[in-house]
């Protein structure tokens, strides 16, 4: 039995309505849905796999890259020349990292150590640890500017303590050493006479204290009963705030621990995290909409007030004692010695530093730092934290061993922590929070487009139909009352016959 058009016409009406009724719904509803899909996802918890997965064991790969400044003329530099320094390496460290004494609190918040270990990557490094350069020794000129107002008979007393112990102005040794450390019979010694003076008890190096070590214990809200929190740093070591600086809003802990950042951010927000390095917190900005490994992301890239002083940026003013705007004095959380950080290659600083000393060459593509992240999820998908450890240095009268340097903030090595997201970690959290909430976004488009496209076959049908018909009943009619026979055969009226 044939079905009719009238009675398809009506199917399709019924089938295209409730498309288009379905497509109408998720468009109010599928939000809803993808939403509450990521939120399960990212909120800090045991039984959510994925998330916590990520958050606790940082499963992917993750890299510190080292480049050292190799003074080429220490003996120029020595005698008041201006340093010409000569960038050497990467040498390049994959890094292991792991959350460990994770304890959930009733106030929706988890406390946590994070560890981190280093190890050694040849294969991606230029040289090995091996390689020998010169840099300026921070045990000599470091302390030298320390004791700069100290009393001169004390002053010579420091500078005969390192002829004593062969400490001269400048290390030449091996990267390895500079690095994880050497033994130092000044070291023992200045631990023996002023214990807790210096950051190491054992061999001094410039991050030796860095591997097998943790970035103290964090407390971060899961997210549970507000999102929006999840990850924002509560306290570290029992902290709400830090007294290395000089105002309140500078010693503020701010936004989270640097790792994830809360979901649905757009392009006016920002991404503040507390950097226990750097002893404060910092705050990128919003660059450009990108795609990291077919994942679509947001750029964030650190904003140029980051390290300005207080002159040219007033906020800033409670990091001061302040140099050159570009340049952050970290001696109060660094044992008071004239340490300063920023960009490589003084990228973005003023412009006076990089006359100072030959041999660089800032360019954003190599020295500027950024962050690519999922805005839905806030989850990075590739990092790049780039910053550089500098020295004041200058001539310091009654300690020898300074000469006649000039005084300089000297690059000493710059490094780059970098990570993104890649292997079975990429394809699930592709899978589970970027596909299936786009195929459920596409889903209402699909129905509603279906269901138009049924309605107007359903009206074309119908139109046909009509038409169909319409001409099927002329044709009747055409049969019953030939015009030809009623003209011809007929008549319906005749004239009378006179």
């Amino acid at each position: 039995m044939a079905v009719s058009k009238s009675t398809l016409s009506i199917v399709f009406i019924v089938l295209g309505g409730l498309a288009v009724l379905f497509g109408t719904v998720l468009v109010f509803v599928g939000p809803i849905i993808i939403d509450d899909q990521i939120v399960k996802n990212i909120e800090i918890n045991p039984n959510s796999g994925l998330s916590y997965t990520m958050w606790k064991d940082i499963p992917v790969p993750f890299f510190m890259s080292v480049y050292f400044f190799h003074i080429v003329n220490p003996n120029e530099t020595l005698n008041g020349e201006k340093p010409m320094v000569e960038q050497r390496g990467p040498y390049v460290y994959s890094e292991n990292r792991w959350k460990d004494n994770i304890t959930f609190h009733d106030n929706h918040t988890v406390s946590y150590m994070e560890y981190r270990q280093y190890f050694f990557e040849e294969s991606m490094s230029v040289g090995n640890e091996s390689d020998v350069v010169t840099i300026p020794n921070m045990l000599v000129l470091g302390a030298s500017v320390m004791m700069e107002n100290m009393p001169l008979p004390l002053r010579k007393l420091v500078s005969s303590t390192f002829k004593s112990f062969n400490e001269g102005p400048f290390l030449t040794k091996p990267v390895g050493e500079l690095m994880w450390g050497y033994d130092s019979k000044l070291v023992d010694f200045l631990n023996n006479l002023l214990p807790g003076m210096l950051p190491t008890s054992g061999k001094f190096g410039l991050f030796a204290e860095f591997n097998n070590s943790n970035t103290g214990q964090f407390t971060v809200f899961t997210g549970r009963d507000d999102i929006r929190k999840v990850h924002m740093v509560d306290s570290w070591n029992g902290l709400k705030s830090v007294d290395y600086w000089s105002s309140e809003q500078c010693n503020m802990i701010n936004g989270t621990a640097g790792q994830m950042w809360p979901p649905f951010m757009t392009k006016e927000s920002t991404m503040p995290f507390y950097s226990p390095d750097a002893c404060r917190s910092m705050e990128l900005v919003y660059q450009r909409t990108g795609v990291s490994r077919g994942i679509p992301v947001y750029r964030f890239v650190a904003p140029k007030t980051l390290f300005s002083n207080g002159s040219d940026y007033s906020p800033n003013e409670g990091f001061c004692p302040c140099r050159q705007s570009g340049l952050l004095n970290v001696s109060t959380c660094r044992y008071n010695s004239p340490v300063f950080m920023s960009h490589p290659h003084f990228f973005e600083a003023d412009p006076v530093l990089l006359d100072t000393v030959d041999g660089l060459s800032p360019n954003e593509d190599e020295h500027g730092l950024f962050i690519d992240i999922h805005p839905e999820t806030g989850v990075p998908m590739n990092v790049s934290i780039r910053l550089q450890l500098n020295l004041l240095i200058k001539s310091v009268p009654g300690i020898t061993e300074t000469g006649d340097i000039a005084e300089v903030v000297i690059p000493l090595i710059w490094f780059e922590e970098s990570g993104y997201i890649d292997g079975p970690v990429l394809n699930t959290f592709r899978t589970n929070l970027v596909v299936l909430p786009m195929v459920l976004e596409y889903m209402q488009y699909i129905f509603i487009g279906l269901g138009l496209a049924g309605i107007l076959g359903a009206v074309v049908l119908y139109v046909s139909d009509k038409q169909v018909k319409s001409r099927m009943v002329g044709q009747r009619c055409t049969d019953v009352y030939p015009s030809s026979s009623v003209s011809e055969k007929t008549p319906l009226l005749q004239s009378p016959t006179r």
